[in-house]
């Protein structure tokens, strides 16, 4: 007879297993499928380009004069890979885990099942460019905007299976900020006239001004030079040109036309002194004189196109304007009536300004009254009696504080900016005057004496 005997093999297996712990891999996160794995902090607060490069915060050396520099351009910041979503710049790592992400896995096959996988703490992005402004995630990085700060930071957490030996993944709390600059050609990022006043008065469209840095360029078409910074232009007047993406101070040839003379001067490798020259009167006596001597009417518009070179000849960056009109100050010592400012103007050959040459100030909101009442500035208009600073906006409006600008001329007082005749009538007895440094309009009587201002056209 044969006799069989039953053998459970499931119980043999169980006993063995529990007897021999078999050590596996830890559960990690992941944003690329398993190509970058996440079991510690450093790389949690990594990142990665499209060219394959990583950083981590012991690997990042990047700085405000260093930064890292991405290999394709017109990238935004959801090209770069990061545990952060791209649709939120906070998140819990337990959302992570979850439908929609899945940004997890286990070599292991643990964490499955209900519960399976658990995780604690939280993952934040912080993205500013270069003055601190937010930045989303979609924006496409421009070199006048740069170095951008990407900061990432966690306040601590785990992953945890609830299964496997090793089942947990720590994070203790950190941060780390990565100097991100787009890969771009060298531009020129704007145009600085003197930025006296320039917190306190209309700031205008972003698009054309900023506060702190000045005109943004309109066009780089020669065909629209018309529409940049600036349209106007009088004797030893200047303007920085402030130059992004080159690393060497580039070479700049003197550009004259029509008797108007564009020099450039301190050039290093992010900006250039552009001081422009042409007629003037800046005899004292002839400020003084009922009977001043004629100066050149000038040929306008004249186009201007300044050329950086580097130290090959090659050039790196153009800007271009157009001056449309051109003023000569009557000095920076008296003032004068209005029939002894028009006479004047007229006998240099050149015409007392309108209030919409000098600003776009119009008679609303701060500083409005019936002082105001009448006057018709530029276009377009303030919504205030000051002007809102904008290319074509008219004299003051483009240039600004005109005292600031040594060797121009234009007269100081402490308290304030002088006033300048115009000629529009306020009055049977009186006439509009503009303001320069914040070109606000009032009246006066044309006996009265002020400073005086000619222009051509």
């Amino acid at each position: 007879m044969v006799v069989l005997q039953s053998i459970s093999f499931a119980n043999y297996a169980l006993t063995t297993t529990t007897t021999n712990i078999i050590y596996g891999s830890a559960p990690y996160l992941t944003f690329d499928g398993g190509r970058t794995r996440v079991t510690n902090t450093e790389a949690l607060l990594g990142i990665s380009l499209s060219d394959g490069r990583t950083f981590t915060p012991t690997t990042n050396n990047s700085s405000s004069t260093n930064p890292i520099v991405l290999p394709v351009a017109g990238q935004s910041f959801n090209d770069i890979g990061m545990l952060v979503p791209t649709d939120t710049n906070s998140i819990a790592l337990s959302s992570l885990i979850g439908t929609p992400y899945n940004y997890w896995g286990d070599d292991d096959g643990d964490g499955q099942g209900i519960d399976g996988v658990t995780a604690t703490g939280s993952l934040n992005v912080s993205i500013v460019d270069r003055w601190s402004r937010a930045v989303p995630r979609n924006e496409v990085l421009t070199i006048c905007k740069a170095p951008y700060r990407l900061t990432l930071s966690n306040n601590g957490g785990t992953l945890t299976t609830r299964y496997g030996v090793p089942n947990e993944s720590r994070f203790e709390r950190r941060g780390t900020t990565y100097y991100i600059s787009p890969k771009a050609a060298p531009v020129i990022c704007f145009a600085r006239p003197n930025l006296r006043y320039a917190y306190e008065v209309s700031a205008g469209s972003a698009s054309i001004w900023n506060r702190y840095w000045g005109f943004l360029p309109q066009s780089v078409t020669p065909s629209s030079y018309g529409s940049n910074f600036p349209t106007t232009g009088a004797n030893n007047l200047y303007f920085d040109l402030l130059i992004a993406g080159t690393n060497q101070a580039l070479s700049w040839a003197p550009v004259s036309h029509g008797g108007i003379t564009a020099t450039m001067t301190d050039s290093t490798s992010t900006s250039v002194k552009v001081t422009i020259t042409g007629p003037a009167v800046t005899d004292p006596n002839q400020w003084t004189s009922n009977n001043p001597g004629r100066i050149d009417r000038l040929s306008l518009p004249q186009v201007f196109e300044l050329v950086g070179r580097d130290s090959r000849g090659n050039a790196v960056v153009k800007y271009g304007f157009v001056l449309k009109q051109w003023f000569v100050n009557r000095g920076d010592r008296n003032r004068y009536t209005y029939s002894s400012t028009e006479s004047w103007c007229n006998k240099i050959r050149y015409r007392l300004p309108k209030v919409k040459d000098l600003t776009n100030a119009s008679c609303q909101g701060s500083f409005s009254g019936p002082q105001c009442q009448g006057a018709v500035g530029a276009t377009p208009s303030s919504p205030d009696n000051y002007y809102m600073r904008h290319i074509g906006g008219g004299f003051f409006t483009e240039w600004g504080w005109m005292d600031q600008y040594t060797g121009a001329n234009f007269p100081h007082i402490s308290y304030y900016n002088p006033p300048y005749w115009t000629q529009d009538r306020a009055g049977s007895s009186q006439m509009f005057f503009a303001v320069s440094s914040t070109g606000d309009v009032h009246n006066k009587a044309y006996t009265d004496s002020i400073f005086g201002l000619c222009v051509y056209p």
